[in-house]
């Protein structure tokens, strides 16, 4: 019995295979965010679908914030995998955050598979309008600082 191969059908097979893998392994690491600024504090959106509760650690030391969270991965016994892309394992992201945030108020919450941080802007970085005194010739005019 004579076999037909064909050299192309090969290829994709083996390259769909390494993209996959690729693919899979770049999923793992990848901890899509979405940040915005909102009145005077950031929130920062951190998607972690199936990730433990329990996993999930959020730190900041000097300016880096470090978010990890782990997905723990299925083990049934006795099962035969037709597909498996959803990555497991632990997820980690560093951002390195600029100065005029309060990093000691920092809060997180976690709510259907979607991490959120508020980071409130310090009270010595938010903007400030100044007065101006106007005086007349001769005299020097006193200034004085007011909330915006």
């Amino acid at each position: 019995m004579a076999t037909r191969i064909d050299p192309f059908r090969e290829m994709d097979r083996l390259l769909t295979s390494v993209l996959t893998a690729d693919r899979t392994a770049a999923l793992a690491q990848a901890m899509p965010m979405d940040l915005y600024r909102s009145g005077d504090h950031y929130v920062l959106h951190v998607d972690l679908p199936g990730a433990d509760p329990g996993t999930i650690d959020v730190n900041v030391e000097d300016r880096t914030l470090t978010i990890r969270a782990q997905r723990s991965p299925r083990t049934e016994d006795d099962v035969q995998w037709l597909a498996k892309e959803r990555p497991s394992g632990t997820y980690a992201r560093q951002l390195t955050l600029g100065r005029g945030l309060a990093l000691d108020a920092i809060s997180a919450t976690y709510t259907d598979g979607v991490l959120t941080l508020t980071i409130p802007v310090a009270e010595e970085a938010k903007p400030r309008r100044v007065e101006v005194q106007h005086g007349t010739a001769g005299s020097t005019p006193e200034i004085t600082a007011a909330s915006a």
